[in-house]
């Protein structure tokens, strides 16, 4: 198995293919995040690797995952680093969406400002949180790169797979 070579695919295939404006994707991107709501969250540190199903908002450019909590906690203490990604549900091969999102994880402070902004988002309750044994932990994701496949975008004229990076 040549591993470089297919590490190296979409690479290669990047350097020719028809890229979309920046500001266009972005409005692809997000378009594409309002239709869906659960991403699978990939963390991972040394020898542990974990992916979880898990709801996501997208708020001001960035991924907020409330969670009681889990073995994705154990990854995130040691390696902010994270991939998390947004599909949709399809059968047909020729009729692909999905996008894979890199980034870094922080934890928000509970009853912070952005927590109670992203509580009252969410429409949660605030006396529902306060009457939890713990309080409840909110995963902050600041993207680095998104890598969004469409079929949809070779009817509009550009390659099916196109990579946005905000850093």
């Amino acid at each position: 198995m040549d591993y470089e070579a297919a590490a190296n695919y979409w690479i290669e295939k990047d350097k020719s293919a028809v890229k979309m404006d920046p500001g266009e994707l972005k409005a692809e991107i997000e378009g594409f995040l309002k239709k869906h709501k659960v991403c699978a969250l990939a963390t991972a540190a040394g020898d542990f690797v974990r992916c979880t199903p898990i709801e996501y908002n997208y708020v001001d450019g960035c991924f907020y995952l409330f969670s009681e909590g889990g073995l994705k906690f154990r990854a995130l203490e040691s390696n902010k680093h994270v991939c998390l990604a947004v599909f949709r549900e399809s059968a047909d091969f020729g009729n692909l969406a999905s996008l894979q999102v890199t980034g870094t994880a922080e934890i928000v402070e509970p009853w912070s400002e952005e927590y109670m902004r992203i509580a009252a988002y969410k429409k949660i309750p605030v006396e529902v949180l306060k009457k939890l044994p713990r309080p409840m932990n909110l995963i902050k994701i600041v993207p680095e790169v998104y890598d969004f496949l469409e079929s949809d975008l070779k009817k509009k004229g550009y390659s099916s797979r196109q990579q946005l990076k905000v850093v």
